[in-house]
């Protein structure tokens, strides 16, 4: 390795809501948790059987979802009233915080469904805060354009521009980087302890190291990067934050910092309290 990439890592088939298979890429055996980033999902099939049955209505409390669309649309609906339908190149961000139930239906019945999600936690003194949502279709993402290679800017700040999902209090990036052609896309760090790439089509070179299509590799966080495509077309998602080094306690779709705080969540929800 170069110096770059500290480590490599391959997601694992999964299932999840109602059936949908998946890749887990972050929060499995060979990749926990990488603070502030709890889980990385990518959903990617033509075969309605695989992602029809979607996620039905279920909670969530103390963390943020993003979700992030390539190919196919995506309806969401939650206990708050809000309602959208995220589509190819748009994202939909949900701070569950205290608490939501949200439902997540394939919006198509054919077709390739395409897409990632991101859980990104939330400090203690957020967890507790009122529920929110927004829905950023495609044409709110800026493009940054490098010959016929664009970095598409979901979340955060790079070279001036601004992503339009921004969270208070917390410093991230969420980028999709395509490769049309052979030419190299500069990423000054931003010295994010937490710096994330994934090869979701062809491959990369990442400082003269390849990277391939499937792999996750954990970046070092003090070195910009020259990024290129070994193959074309190519598509990578960064991710860069800040870590906040509280503890994390998981149960299914509730995290908070402690084991009793996550009884209370399942009793608030068991008991109708989670949401309000």
């Amino acid at each position: 390795m170069n110096g770059i990439v500290r480590s490599r890592h391959r997601g694992i088939p999964a299932q999840d809501g109602a059936g949908v298979k998946l890749t887990r890429i972050i929060n499995q055996p060979s990749l926990r948790h990488q603070d502030p980033f709890l889980m990385l999902d990518e959903f990617r099939s033509d075969n309605p059987n695989d992602y029809i049955a979607g996620f039905p209505p279920h909670p969530h409390r103390g963390f943020v979802t993003l979700t992030y669309m390539l190919a196919g649309q995506m309806a969401h609906e939650d206990s708050e009233g809000n309602s959208g339908v995220v589509g190819a190149g748009g994202a939909q961000w949900m701070k569950a915080a205290r608490g939501i139930i949200h439902g997540e239906m394939p919006k198509q019945e054919d077709g390739l469904m395409w897409g990632f999600q991101l859980w990104i936690n939330l400090p203690a003194a957020e967890k507790m805060s009122p529920a929110e949502w927004a829905d950023h279709p495609e044409h709110s993402v800026p493009k940054i354009v490098y010959g016929d290679s664009e970095i598409r800017l979901i979340a955060g700040e790079l070279e001036g521009n601004r992503g339009p999902v921004q969270q208070q209090g917390q410093r991230f990036l969420m980028a999709d980087l395509r490769f049309s052609d052979n030419t190299a896309i500069p990423v000054f760090s931003a010295g994010q302890a937490s710096r994330l790439a994934y090869v979701y089509q062809g491959s990369v070179r990442i400082n003269g190291e390849s990277v391939e299509r499937g792999e996750l590799v954990r970046l070092d966080a003090d070195s910009n990067l020259t990024i290129s495509a070994a193959a074309v077309p190519a598509g990578m998602i960064l991710l860069a934050g800040e870590p906040i080094g509280e503890p994390i306690a998981q149960y299914g779709p509730f995290v908070m910092n402690t084991q009793a705080e996550i009884e209370q969540a399942i009793r608030d929800y068991q008991q109708g309290r989670l949401t309000g």
